[in-house]
């Protein structure tokens, strides 16, 4: 790790997590623990502790640091769980969640992101992370069922095909709603019905694909 970026990353931790309601201390270590300079490319890395997303390539970002860990916090991961990601981007969500549970499965369509966020995590030693090239939207049924799923790009809906995805107790988390504006929810699944909670709107790419946008 980059110590140039040390003091950097303990004040993003207090400034824009703490003082927002950050306060899953598992999420917090994660964040201090993982250097996000590493998984932005090399001409914005001195922005890459910054209020806000930044561009990856290929018409993709890398999310708000507050909102990776206000979703983050919702999954409400366990050391012994397995994540389904929907996004892998630069493969910085996916790094943060693999300090938190036990594997991380995460799905990319664009295969020259997934190769880059393979090699992110590759070069931090992280290897309870899995990248895979495919259509996000049908999920990942090869390793079927998780014990939670989440989505780091827009989706319209959630469909069944997710859904048949999830164990039962598992908590899915997305934004929800059209191109433009979203609503960042979270499903949870007990005797095969889902509840559905609502928290607050947001911003995110959208997911291309079957059972996303066309």
């Amino acid at each position: 790790m980059n110590d140039n970026f040390k003091d950097l990353r303990e004040k993003m931790v207090k400034v824009q997590l703490i003082s927002r309601g950050i306060n899953d201390k598992k999420v917090l270590k994660a964040f201090l623990e993982i250097p996000r300079e590493e998984f932005v490319p090399d001409n914005l890395k001195k922005y890459a502790y910054e209020d806000g997303p930044l561009s990856i390539g290929f018409g993709q970002t890398i999310s708000q640091p507050y909102m990776v860990a206000a979703m983050t916090e919702l999954l409400n991961l366990n050391s012994d769980e397995i994540l389904l990601e929907i996004g892998a981007g630069s493969g910085y969500q996916a790094a943060i969640a693999s300090k938190l549970c036990k594997y991380v499965y995460t799905i990319e369509r664009i295969k020259e992101l997934a190769e880059y966020a393979r090699n992110n995590l590759e070069r931090l030693g992280i290897d309870n992370v899995k990248v895979i090239v495919g259509d996000g939207s049908k999920g990942y049924p090869e390793n079927a069922p998780y014990d939670k799923i989440l989505y780091t790009a827009a989706t319209p809906y959630i469909g069944d095909i997710i859904f048949d995805q999830l164990k039962d107790n598992g908590a899915i988390v997305a934004p929800i709603g059209d191109r433009f504006a979203q609503k960042l929810t979270k499903y949870v699944k007990t005797k095969n019905k889902i509840k559905e909670y609502s928290y607050f709107s947001c911003i995110f790419v959208p997911l291309i694909g079957e059972y996303g946008y066309k």
